[in-house]
């Protein structure tokens, strides 16, 4: 079973669910290009380097897939992919959020100078599920109503919005679990 990214729910309000991330590590790329060519460019590079493609030649593990390290142990599977924008038009920054039992000291090296670890501190943030295409489209009308809801409940954004997808592209479409999510200030 892939494991999830951790969060406890605070309260739910018209248009949106107030969690509680912890603090956590990411693996991401940044990637030049469109919403969609973005996210799957950056996927086969995150995922090789979840596979082994890193300084230690040691599989770390990808969302929705079993992987095996060369001594066999079987590794905790993380969802899921998100995405956000970069510091310029065009740029994302698409990042696998990596296993709860990895720490700074013990994540392998990324092999491709492109590819980061970084730590995500605990945060505060609302956040939108939906089923449907990862289409630009979609994620784009959740996140203005998101923003919407998030203002109209009295709260400031304080970061980047985020897309997150959970499932393997050969889900049914209509069974997909995605979300939106949006930092705020405590």
């Amino acid at each position: 079973m892939t494991e999830q990214q951790p969060y406890r729910v605070l309260g739910r309000h018209p248009g949106f669910e107030l969690r509680r991330y912890p603090a956590h590590l990411v693996v991401e790329l940044p990637i030049d290009g469109g919403f969609a060519a973005a996210g799957n460019a950056a996927f086969r590079p995150l995922a090789a380097y979840l596979s082994g493609a890193n300084r230690s030649r040691r599989g770390v593990g990808t969302a929705g897939q079993v992987l095996r390290e060369a001594g066999g142990e079987r590794i905790a599977m993380t969802a899921p992919v998100v995405q956000e924008e970069g510091d310029r038009p065009g740029n994302w920054r698409v990042w696998f959020v990596l296993p709860a039992r990895l720490s700074p000291a013990t994540v392998p090296e990324p092999a491709d100078p492109r590819i980061t670890v970084r730590e995500v501190p605990e945060q505060l943030a609302a956040a939108v599920r939906f089923a449907g295409r990862w289409t630009d489209r979609a994620f784009e009308q959740r996140a203005t109503a998101l923003g919407r809801a998030v203002a109209d409940a009295g709260l400031t954004p304080s970061g980047a919005i985020r897309y997150a997808r959970f499932d393997p592209p050969w889900k049914p479409w209509f069974l997909r679990h995605n979300e939106v999510v949006l930092p705020v200030v405590e």
